[in-house]
């Protein structure tokens, strides 16, 4: 079985560097590329039934939309030669890079450094500092 690539992915231009990175590498070591778009939610809330159901709705709508972004680029990376698969998921983006790269046996996990907004964001850490505390693979974040 070939090493598995994890490469963040959420359209934007950070995503797309980390992707080709790692499709380049995929492309020498005969890695496969698995995209993975983290639609970020918490499942703690308390709701009517009528929010349930529009809550719901939108989470349909949004993981039509993420599915949109992530298949172009998973078909352009399969026609340059790259096994690619995906997946769009819903939860804590940390948590999630995790639990996938165990379960895969992934080698690395991609993401795109986009930069962070806040002072609490640098000084406390985002997905990036996330990952490197807790992953169990290699994590590398591209500029």
């Amino acid at each position: 079985m070939s090493d598995i690539y994890i490469v963040g992915f959420d359209g934007t231009d950070a995503s797309h560097r980390a992707a080709a990175l790692a499709s380049g590498l995929a492309k020498t070591s005969r890695a496969r590329v698995h995209l993975v778009y983290v639609l970020e939610w918490s499942p703690y809330s308390f709701l009517t039934q009528e929010e349930l159901a529009e809550r719901h709705k939108r989470r349909e709508e949004e993981l039509k939309r993420a599915a949109e972004i992530v298949e172009p680029v998973a078909k352009d990376l399969a026609a340059g030669g790259v096994q690619v698969t995906s997946e769009v998921r819903y939860g804590h983006a940390g948590e999630l890079f995790c639990q996938i790269a165990e379960k895969l046996a992934a080698r690395q996990i991609f993401i795109g450094r986009k930069g962070s907004r806040s002072l609490a964001d640098r000084l406390l850490g985002g997905l990036a500092i996330t990952l490197v505390q807790a992953s169990p693979v290699p994590v590398t974040v591209v500029p």
